[in-house]
């Protein structure tokens, strides 16, 4: 590993941090939003049904999926190697959630398979990506 950090970033880099610190500042707003009660009520009856029916400790893990991702991205974007540690708490975070929604979407509510896949598995794969790729920039000496 390179204890100096290398000048010359690959374009895919900034896309990637860029891209990230988007959806995870669009998971932000989506959390935000679904504290408020009045908007929660015009979600779809399966979304309310997760939502509402949400323990403290999968809201806990929401939070800390969204907001650790998006300071994850964003420390990226700072090229900073403690980016990974934060990515990685974002990823357990979203697991922790995932667990609450999977469990809702398979034994109570009907959800399609785009459904299912958008709201429980995506996050997941995003997260893990981010994660790989925080070390992958860490081996390359993007970020240090």
């Amino acid at each position: 590993m390179n204890d100096k950090i290398t000048s010359a970033v690959h374009w895919s880099f900034w896309l990637i941090s860029v891209l990230g610190l988007i959806w995870n500042g669009l998971g932000g707003v989506n959390f935000i939003m679904q504290m408020n009660p009045e908007v929660v009520a015009s979600f779809p009856e399966t979304h309310r049904a997760i939502i509402e029916g949400r323990p403290l400790w999968a809201t806990a893990g929401f939070a800390i999926a969204v907001f650790g991702g998006a300071i994850g991205c964003l420390l990226l974007l700072l090229r900073k190697a403690v980016a990974s540690l934060v990515l990685i708490a974002s990823f357990l975070g979203a697991a922790f959630t995932m667990i609450h929604t999977v469990g809702i979407a398979l034994w109570t509510i009907d959800f399609s398979t785009a459904e299912l896949f958008v709201m429980a598995i995506l996050p997941l794969i995003v997260g893990a990506f981010l994660i790989w790729y925080s070390k992958l920039a860490q081996t390359k000496g993007w970020i240090g």
